[in-house]
């Protein structure tokens, strides 16, 4: 799974590059996702804009993303895709994670 990391002052916005987060790539992901959030504290924005599909075990990648984190790191989610969107909202994990329409949205936001 290639993820792409840009570096803000406000934030660092982590970008799939992928159509999918399911079974076959969700703990590669996971591993990815720990490697770079060791690099950093403060705000990480997962830009899912080209995710197209989540199935259950890429969704406890992502909570499992989140869990992974020191104090002083958050995890955010932006440019979620309506089936994505619906998956998040159908297990409330909408209620866990701040949601930006854009990574750019994220960005200015300043704080979740």
């Amino acid at each position: 799974m290639e993820l792409t990391v840009d570096l803000y002052p406000t934030a660092t916005v982590i970008r799939v590059n992928a159509a999918r987060i399911d079974a076959p790539n969700a703990l590669q992901f996971k591993e990815d996702m720990r490697s770079l959030t060791a690099r950093k504290d403060g705000r990480f924005i997962l830009d899912l804009q080209q995710v197209d599909f989540i199935d259950s075990s890429g969704l406890g990648a992502v909570v499992a993303s989140m869990k992974q984190l020191r104090p002083g790191q958050t995890l955010e989610l932006a440019a979620l895709q309506p089936i994505v969107e619906k998956v998040f909202r159908l297990t409330r994990m909408d209620t866990i994670f701040a949601i930006h329409d854009s990574a750019e949205q994220g960005i200015g936001s300043g704080t979740g």
